[in-house]
């Protein structure tokens, strides 16, 4: 995936998880809702002016934009999560601990 797909991809998920539509975040940052949806799909990359207005209005820093290596197919996740787990077979305290925390997100 090319660096405007997953910048994009991760605008589009910050913007979501701070409950902001697409509308609201293209009027805080003056842009139009069409130049926001092709910036969030890929197909257009922002200016650094544009840029600099995201992070504002998504109350961010450009360090948290970019850290982008953690986005990852779901399956490709699981495979880690699942590696990482088989690691911790011989710390059972922590195998509680990761117990309780799966448990708990499946409460929702």
């Amino acid at each position: 995936m090319g660096i405007k797909k997953e910048l994009g991809k991760k605008i589009k998920k910050m913007r979501q998880n701070r409950g902001l539509t697409q509308e609201q975040l293209a009027e805080a940052v003056d842009v139009s809702q069409r130049t926001l949806s092709g910036i969030e799909i890929g197909e257009n990359f922002v200016t650094a002016e544009t840029l600099d207005k995201i992070i504002k209005a998504l109350n961010t820093t450009s360090e948290e934009l970019f850290a982008l290596e953690h986005i990852k197919p779901t399956s490709e996740l699981v495979k880690n999560i699942i590696a990482n787990t088989k690691k911790l077979e011989k710390k059972p305290e922590k195998i509680e601990l990761l117990y309780k925390i799966t448990k708990s997100l499946l409460d929702d």
